[in-house]
């Protein structure tokens, strides 16, 4: 019996125990406003979607870099001619990047933009999924859709989602992060409430057991448990330092962190 009182205290400390994180690395400020981070572990890169300018401007400055997973060898000009990009998704060799009003499709063989889908009225396009049969979702901030793209057509998925940044597609499910609400949509388009934010979600990485990771824009990283619990990670604000659309392998269990108007990748090990 008390054998058994003691496994049961172990697994019980184990599950309330704390997440941390571990600092591995971070680039100088090289990176040019830095929007969203998304690993391609199998080829060992990172893509970095670069707006170097103003956040909502279509003024031509903005593309995309690649580095890889140590932080090595990054190439600022990898893709070049976009305006302010943002959120980005793969498929097969399809990266498909928000921008402004538009989702830009880059062959990743070739290095060139093969593309281009636009959204009608929309002004804010910001976060991009893709599910694992090549369904594309977008979010526009600032009309407060969610749309699909099927077959490069795109239709309105969602209205009505005030503040809506982040995506993330799982399974049936799609992960939404709608201002301060943290919410799932199934295949019906029943949307559940999972969880409270702190600050407007941004970035929406799931680690595995039914649990995910969460950033905030002004500074914020937060872990959020199946039940709804919210936990602070990582906090950025005071150092002005953003937190933006992460990027998490969860092999490795390495989540990367691009810091916007700080300029840098920064990479972290979930402990």
């Amino acid at each position: 019996m008390k054998q058994t009182f003691t496994i049961l205290l172990l697994l019980l400390l184990q599950t309330v125990q704390a997440q941390k994180l571990e600092k591995i690395w971070e680039t100088d400020s090289i990176v040019a406003v830095p929007e969203s981070v998304l690993p391609s572990p199998d080829e060992g890169l990172l893509y970095i979607s670069l707006i170097d300018g103003a956040p909502w401007e279509a003024d031509g400055k903005g593309g995309v870099a690649r580095m890889k997973t140590d932080g090595s060898h990054y190439d600022a000009a990898w893709v070049k001619g976009l305006n302010a990009p943002k959120g980005m998704g793969l498929y097969q060799n399809r990266l498909y990047v928000a921008d402004i009003s538009q989702v830009v499709v880059i062959d990743t063989k070739a290095a060139k933009v093969v593309q281009r889908i636009p959204i009608e009225g929309a002004s804010g396009l910001n976060d991009i999924t893709v599910t694992d049969k090549g369904v594309v979702y977008v979010s526009d901030s600032k009309t407060a859709r969610i749309w699909r793209i099927v077959n490069d057509e795109p239709t309105v998925y969602l209205e009505n989602m005030q503040g809506v940044n982040g995506l993330k597609a799982v399974g049936e499910d799609l992960l939404i992060a709608s201002g301060k609400l943290f919410v799932k949509a199934d295949a019906t388009k029943k949307i559940t409430r999972l969880a409270d934010l702190p600050q407007s979600g941004d970035g929406i990485e799931p680690v595995g057991n039914g649990d995910f990771l969460v950033s905030a824009w002004a500074g914020y990283l937060f872990y959020v448990k199946v039940n709804g619990t919210v936990t602070t990670l990582l906090e950025t604000q005071e150092q002005k330092r953003n937190t933006a659309d992460i990027g998490y392998d969860p092999v490795q269990r390495v989540i990367y962190v691009p810091t916007f108007f700080a300029k840098t990748i920064a990479a972290y090990r979930l402990q």
